[in-house]
């Protein structure tokens, strides 16, 4: 569970996004960082009991800093208002398809995972093994427990089939997607109980498969 006072901290500093204001408020955004890395922690060691390939993986490879660069940013307040962490083979950085924690009060945290804007060999990698194996891929992401923690997953679509492939390809509709990801909400409340990671794991437990299958394309050598 993630303490309240996290949470106001992140709903404050989004009303004063500022350096003065982070400044002077740095001991209440050291506690939350370390309350967010204890959960980060917890989570790591649950994924390390359904997938050994988690368990090296450490706390500051998985999180994200809360500080934006905004050279290239119309919005120059100079600090994210969520915390974030992923849990992927290597950590943030990775190239396959993990998992992720987005805490952002006011009805926007969730829990979710894929593979985010891959680069050109991983996604052609991806699109090959589902329509290859599309049965597979079909039954896994139309899961009645999948359809109802996430619906359907999500992507920027490109408008024609890509090169290779037809629009009468049962799988176009997935094969036309460059990032292939899923999410499941979490409330404020819940982000504050004790069965916040239960109720984390549980949800990347349903996901996992889906992450298997687009891990198995990409490790496939």
């Amino acid at each position: 569970m993630l303490q309240r006072s996290t949470l106001k901290f992140l709903k404050d500093l989004k009303g004063h996004n500022n350096k003065t204001w982070f400044d002077d408020n740095k001991a209440h955004y050291t506690q939350a960082k370390e309350d967010f890395e204890s959960l980060v922690q917890q989570i790591i060691d649950g994924l390390a009991k359904m997938d050994a390939s988690f368990a090296g993986l450490q706390v500051k490879d998985c999180v994200f800093r809360i500080y934006k660069d905004v050279r290239f940013s119309k919005d120059k307040t100079p600090y994210k208002t969520n915390m974030g962490a992923s849990f992927a083979r290597g950590g943030k950085k990775s190239p396959y398809a993990g998992y992720y924690f987005h805490l952002e009060p006011g009805g926007h945290s969730f829990a979710g995972g894929g593979l985010w804007m891959p680069d050109a060999p991983s996604l052609k990698k991806i699109r090959q093994e589902i329509d290859y194996n599309f049965p597979a891929f079909e039954g896994i992401v139309g899961q009645k427990e999948f359809i109802r923690l996430f619906g359907k997953v999500n992507g920027d679509a490109l408008k024609n089939a890509p090169q290779g492939y037809h629009e009468d390809n049962p799988a176009i509709a997935y094969i036309k997607l460059k990032s292939l990801v899923v999410s499941h909400h979490v409330p404020d409340d819940t982000a504050t109980q004790p069965t916040l990671v239960r109720e984390i794991l549980k949800t990347f437990g349903v996901m996992q498969p889906f992450i298997n299958f687009m891990n198995g394309a990409l490790l496939d050598e």
